[in-house]
């Protein structure tokens, strides 16, 4: 039977191809993204994304079997936090209503392995507190000491320790909302594309993710892993990130972590 699933982030990258994945089983899916999409919002700003939730919600007539937030930057400023964070968390919120409406919902969103690497506590701090003026406020300090570069992993840290916390509560779980997510390594898609064409950012980032299997993933492989976490078939996993990432985080971590 055919379901209707929200996808975030789903003009480009992992979004895209998730959307065509689920397009081809025959879901209804909504899009939504700055552009291209049935639903065009800016995730960046509160009324970006109160105008995403009532159109989504519009269009699927109030209730969804699938939301996935796929929608992401990489910028060394706070826009990374506003989008990867609080984008994330506010447009899952406010559709929750409309997945406790389904019959199986389920939801995910895309982590990252960054999420495991060195974060500003302050930046973090604020973002699971629900404080966007001092997140960004944060985040202004750490641009201006130099270390914009610790903006993407304190968002998908925050973004991983913020489900595992809403995972279990009586809105997600009590109300039958599995929500997971997928932590991926490098993956080629429009936003790591820089990385590859700069020399230093190459070497940077292959020390930063060593991927012993396989290597580099194409957009497609975190794609069907996201289509199984919101499959009806996932009737038990919750609060759970799975790391795909060809090895790089037992390699960064160590067997003692898990």
């Amino acid at each position: 039977m055919a379901r209707t699933i929200a996808v975030s982030g789903s003009a480009s990258g992992i979004g895209e191809s998730l959307a065509g994945l689920l397009r081809d089983q025959g879901d209804k899916i909504i899009g939504v993204d700055l552009k291209d999409a049935e639903v065009c919002a800016d995730l960046a700003g509160p009324e970006g994304r109160a105008r995403a939730v009532a159109e989504v919600l519009d269009l699927s007539g109030g209730t969804l079997d699938g939301v996935v937030a796929c929608a992401g930057v990489s910028a060394f400023t706070d826009l990374t936090v506003k989008v990867n964070y609080f984008g994330a968390t506010a447009l899952l919120d406010g559709l929750r209503p409309a997945l406790a409406r389904a019959e199986r919902p389920r939801a995910a969103v895309v982590g990252s392995i960054s999420g495991t690497q060195p974060v500003d506590g302050a930046v973090v701090r604020a973002c699971l507190e629900g404080d966007e003026p001092a997140a960004l406020e944060a985040s202004a300090r750490v641009v201006k000491a130099g270390a914009g570069n610790k903006l993407y992993p304190s968002s998908k840290s925050a973004l991983a320790q913020w489900l595992r916390r809403a995972s279990v509560t009586p809105d997600w779980a009590g109300a039958g909302i599995p929500l997971n997510a997928i932590a991926p390594g490098v993956v080629r898609t429009p936003m790591s594309a820089p990385l590859f064409e700069d020399e230093r950012m190459f070497k940077a980032m292959n020390d930063a993710v060593p991927m012993p299997l396989n290597g580099y993933a194409d957009a497609e492989v975190i794609a069907e892993a996201l289509r199984w976490l919101i499959s009806p078939a996932n009737s038990h996993m919750t609060g759970q990130i799975i790391y795909i990432d060809g090895g790089a985080e037992p390699t960064l971590r160590g067997p003692e972590a898990f």
